[in-house]
């Protein structure tokens, strides 16, 4: 469990330079989720990917350190985006033109872990937002945006009419709702300017979206409680019985995770 999702929280960072294989893998009953790409170079060779052929100094002087293409992100969610893992060699002709010819390039990609079965919820502003998974099943949160996306849900239309389309979002949104939610049978939290700040122009309507899963328990929780035991960091395993030292075990990963 503790591993489940230390893998699924975690955002992974992956680079391969002009020539090199790229290779991007996810642990099982989860699939690549494509966060963001860049194919280019923006720092000098010595510090990544040096050329394979020796420069000299005039060589150097020339490299070009502002160089980038706009095609990277589409390029690697349609070959990643939904699988298990994928692997392609890296060259600038996957990715159009190429914006300096003689510069030798790389590709970063940042990307996480999806679960194949997961949960999408959504509130508009000032709504209470409800979590909950079915009994010795615990909340596991994977992705969490309060504000305005161009790709919004018609669950809470833009009402503000004369005033352009903007995206905003709380650069919070994620850490509270895992401080709330993560390990808990169910939750609540309001979707508010009062529990995330407010990311937008005065005005616009915003909305909590939030994805999760439901992951197995190794034990059950007791019957009323909602959350995880309160953790003691003078607890360990008292070797009389199994079921205890795995408790304990598993409540120090879950207190790391946090």
């Amino acid at each position: 469990f503790a591993g489940y999702l230390s893998q699924v929280l975690k955002n992974y960072t992956d680079h391969a330079c002009d020539g090199e294989y790229i290779s991007l893998r996810c642990p099982h009953r989860t699939t690549i989720s494509i966060q963001s790409s860049f194919y280019g170079r923006i720092v000098p060779s010595h510090q990544m990917c040096p050329s394979r052929d020796p420069h000299s100094f005039a060589t150097l002087i020339k490299e070009d350190v502002a160089c980038s293409v706009g095609t990277s992100l589409q390029k690697m969610l349609d070959e990643c985006q939904d699988r298990r893992s994928c692997q392609f060699l890296i060259n600038s002709r996957l990715f159009g033109a190429d914006p300096c010819p003689g510069t030798g390039k790389y590709l970063i990609v940042w990307y996480k872990c999806r679960p194949n079965e997961y949960k999408s919820k959504v509130a508009c502003e000032d709504d209470k937002l409800r979590l909950s998974c079915k009994k010795s099943m615990v909340i596991a949160i994977f992705s969490a945006v309060f504000g305005r996306t161009q790709g919004d849900s018609l669950e809470c239309p833009y009402q503000n009419l004369g005033m352009p389309m903007i995206e905003c979002q709380s650069a919070t949104a994620l850490q509270l709702m895992i401080k709330r939610c993560h390990g808990k049978r169910s939750c609540s939290i309001y979707a508010s300017t009062y529990e995330f700040g407010d990311p937008c122009h005065p005005g616009i309507r915003k909305h909590l979206h939030v994805i999760y899963t439901c992951a197995n328990t190794p034990f059950l929780l007791p019957v009323d409680e909602t959350q995880l035991p309160a953790l003691n960091s003078s607890m360990e395993p008292v070797g009389v019985s199994t079921e205890m030292a795995l408790l304990s075990n598993i409540l120090a990963a879950y207190a790391f995770i946090t």
